[in-house]
Order: C-alpha cells, then sequence, then structure tokens
C-alpha cells in the first residue's frame, strides 16, 4: 500500500502538530491499520457518500494520540483520505480535530477527485 498527502493535508498535519506532538507517530499508527483493512470500519471509520464521485472517500473517526492522555481512540481526531483498491493506493485529504472544524471539507475533496 502506497501513502500520498495533498499539500493541504500537509499544512493541517504541521498545524495539528503545534498542539499535539505525538501526531507524526500516531499517523504511523493509523498507516499500519489502513495497510490491512483500508475499506470503512463503522463505527471507527465510514464511507462520505453524496459527493458525487466515484473515488472511494472515508471518514475516520477513532483516532488513538498519545498527546491526549485518558482519552483512547475518543480523542477527536478526524482524518479524511481517499482509497484507490485496484492501485492499492491512499491519499491523505485532511486532518483536523472536532472541536476547530465541524466537518470536511467537501469542496477540497471535489476539487481534488472529480
Amino acid at each position: 500500500m502506497t501513502f500520498n498527502e495533498l499539500i493541504e493535508f500537509k499544512k493541517d498535519l504541521k498545524y495539528l502538530l503545534k498542539k499535539y506532538r505525538t501526531l507524526n507517530d500516531d499517523l504511523e499508527v493509523v498507516k499500519q491499520v489502513l495497510e490491512v483493512t483500508p475499506d470503512e470500519r463503522p463505527p471507527f471509520s465510514f464511507r462520505i457518500d453524496n459527493l458525487g464521485l466515484e473515488t472511494c472517500i472515508i471518514k475516520v473517526k477513532k483516532i488513538a494520540c498519545k498527546a491526549l492522555k485518558g482519552k483512547g481512540i475518543n480523542s477527536g481526531l478526524r482524518l479524511i483520505y481517499a482509497h484507490f483498491p485496484e492501485e492499492k493506493k491512499i491519499t491523505f485529504i485532511e486532518l483536523y480535530h472536532k472541536n476547530d472544524k465541524e466537518s470536511e471539507d467537501k469542496r477540497r475533496i471535489t476539487d481534488h477527485f472529480r
């Protein structure tokens, strides 16, 4: 499985790393899980529909963050990614904390995956 990141995702990560120092390590754990099961797995992750895209866009709601002690997988972090099963590729689109932002940036998704 190959992992790519949008430029906007890198900016999201850089911003969140100031608050959550362990985020790079936490994302490595997420990547290990996605290599085994990249598809949606409710209640941890689910597919985002109604975007008018053929690309499989998935939102991960349960991400453990070591910097948020005592929260476990209920850290509030959200990860949006595109899964391309035939190419065995995942592209990270967006990373945010639910307190900073209400929901994913649908415009960012549709602009990159039309």
